[in-house]
C-alpha cells in the first residue's frame, strides 16, 4: 500500500432544497452530509469516500454556503464553477417537482462550457406523475435526467451505474518504484507564502506541466523536480476571480483545501513565522490529522522573524502544536529561497514514517513489554488488559488492539507515545482502533 491511486472525483451541485445532501448520504449508504441545505448551513467536511460495484471515488458535497453571498445566481454559479474546477464529472440535481429554474439554466452553461462529463438527477421523483415531469429536463440538453427519490432509493441504483459509466477508472495501485510521483498538497492560510513557496520549487517561472483532471478551467496538479525526483503538487491556489467577488470566498478555499488534502499523500502547513498561530492553522492541521495524511509543518518568512518572536513562536508551538509533535518542521524563506532544500528530507521522513509497516511479533513483544512495565491503571475494580495487536494498515499507520475491556483514552495517548519512541512514525498520524473482548453469555 505504498501508494495510493487517486480516486475520481464527482461533484455535487445544484439548488438549495433540491435534494443533494439527502442524495449524498443516498450514494454513501450513510447519514454524513448535513442535511439542512439552507443558506448557512456551512460544515467542515465536504468530501467523502463512496463506493459503488466495487469502484471507489470521492463525492464532493458543494452546499452549505456562506450567507452572505450576494444572490441565489451567483452562488450557484460560483459553486458550479468551484465543482468543474474540482471533480472529474457533475452530478447535477434538479427537483424535478419544480421543473428548470433560471438559476439551473446559469448552471448548465457553466457544467457545458467546462466540457466534463455531466449526470442529470431528476430528484423527489416519487410517482408516476412526477416520473413524467422528469422527462421535460431532456430540454436542457445534458442527455438522459435519471429519476431519483432521495428520500426513498427509488432509481439510485442506475443513477450511479451512469455515474461509474463517466468517471475515469482510477490508475491500478502500484509499489512506489513503479507508480507516480508523490503527491504533495501545500495548505495555510491566504497570504502565508503558498504561492512563493510553489513557484521558487518551481523554479519562478509556473508552467503546469501536467494537468491532471484535464480541464482548462484552472492547472490542479504541477509536476516539479526536485532533489532529483519528480513530485506531484496538488494545486492549493487561490480561485480564479469571479468566485472571489461572492462573500462566500472563505467557504470557497475551505472547499478547496479540503480537496486538495483529501488528494495529497503528504501536506505541507505553511505558517507565517512573524504571526501568532491562527485558529484557522489548526483548523487545516485538524483536517490533515483526520484525513490521516503525512504532514509537515513550514514556517516561512524566517528572515522576518527576530530573537524575541522566536521566543514567543516556542512557546506557541509547545501550547498550539502539541498534538503534532511528530511533524517535522522546517524554517524557510519562499521567496528568496532560503532552506527550501530542507523540505525534501522531510518529506522523505514524513512518507516513510506513514509507510511503516511493524510486525505482528515484534508489536506483540513491544506490547508484552509495554504491559508488564506500565499496566493499564484499575477501574471500578477492574483492570483492562492488552491482549494482542496487529497493524493491518499503513498510509496512515493503523493499529488494532484486542484488549479485555474499554482502555481509557489517556493510556491510548502512552500507546501511541511509546509506539513513536519505539518504531518512529515521523511525519505521520497513528490510527488505534480498541476493540474490547465481548462477555461470554452465560
Amino acid at each position: 500500500m505504498s501508494d495510493i491511486a487517486p480516486v475520481p472525483v464527482l461533484a455535487v451541485v445544484g439548488r438549495p432544497n433540491v435534494g443533494k445532501s439527502t442524495l449524498v448520504n443516498r450514494i454513501l449508504g450513510r447519514r454524513e452530509a448535513v442535511v439542512e441545505d439552507i443558506p448557512g448551513v456551512t460544515r467542515d467536511r465536504v468530501s467523502y469516500d463512496a463506493e459503488w460495484n466495487g469502484r471507489a471515488f470521492t463525492v464532493v458535497d458543494t452546499g452549505g454556503w456562506d450567507p452572505d453571498a450576494r444572490g441565489l445566481a451567483e452562488r450557484i454559479a460560483a459553486q458550479a464553477e468551484i465543482a468543474v474546477t474540482l471533480a472529474d464529472a457533475t452530478l447535477f440535481v434538479v427537483d424535478a417537482t419544480v421543473g428548470i429554474t433560471d438559476a439551473d439554466e446559469e448552471v448548465v452553461k457553466i457544467l457545458r462550457r467546462s466540457g466534463k462529463p455531466v449526470v442529470l438527477a431528476a430528484n423527489k421523483v416519487d410517482d408516476e406523475r412526477a416520473e413524467a415531469e422528469a422527462y421535460g429536463l431532456w430540454n436542457l440538453g445534458l442527455g438522459e435526467p435519471f429519476a431519483v427519490s432521495a428520500l426513498h432509493g427509488r432509481g439510485s441504483g442506475d443513477l450511479l451505474d451512469a455515474v461509474l459509466a463517466v468517471l475515469p477508472e482510477p490508475p491500478p495501485v502500484t509499489d512506489k518504484e513503479y507508480g507516480g510521483p508523490r503527491r504533495i498538497a501545500i495548505v495555510g492560510r491566504p497570504n502565508v507564502g503558498k504561492s512563493s513557496l510553489l513557484n521558487k520549487l518551481a523554479g519562478e517561472e509556473r508552467v503546469v506541466v501536467d494537468n491532471v483532471a484535464g480541464t482548462t478551467v484552472d492547472p490542479v496538479d504541477e509536476l516539479v523536480e526536485l532533489g532529483g525526483r519528480t513530485w506531484r503538487f496538488v494545486d492549493t491556489a487561490g480561485i480564479r476571480k469571479r468566485v472571489k467577488e461572492a462573500s462566500g470566498h472563505e467557504y470557497y478555499a475551505w472547499l478547496r483545501t479540503s480537496t486538495a488534502i483529501e488528494r495529497s499523500e503528504v501536506c505541507v502547513l505553511v505558517l507565517d513565522g512573524q504571526e501568532s498561530i491562527a485558529e484557522q492553522d489548526l483548523r487545516i492541521l485538524q483536517a490533515v490529522r483526520e484525513s490521516g495524511r503525512a504532514l509537515v509543518i513550514a514556517f516561512n518568512k524566517w528572515d522576518l522573524v527576530d530573537e524575541e518572536r522566536r521566543y514567543y513562536l516556542d512557546r506557541e508551538i509547545e501550547r498550539d502544536l502539541v498534538q503534532v509533535q511528530w511533524a517535522p518542521r522546517i524554517n524557510i524563506t519562499a521567496r528568496t529561497g532560503w532552506h527550501i532544500d530542507r523540505l525534501v528530507p522531510a518529506l522523505d521522513k514524513a512518507l516513510e514514517g506513514w509507510e511503516t509497516r511493524v510486525s505482528t511479533g515484534a508489536l506483540n513483544a513491544f506490547l508484552g513489554r509495554l504491559v508488564a512495565e506500565h499496566p493499564h491503571p484499575v477501574r471500578s475494580g477492574k483492570q483492562p488488559k492488552i491482549l494482542f495487536g496487529t497493524q493491518p494498515a499503513t498510509a496512515p499507520p493503523t493499529f488494532v488492539l484486542f484488549t479485555s475491556g474499554k482502555l481509557d483514552a489517556g493510556y491510548e495517548r502512552f500507546i501511541e507515545r511509546r509506539l513513536r519512541e519505539e518504531f518512529g512514525f515521523v511525519g505521520t498520524p497513528i490510527v488505534i482502533n480498541v476493540k474490547p473482548r465481548e462477555k461470554r453469555k452465560r
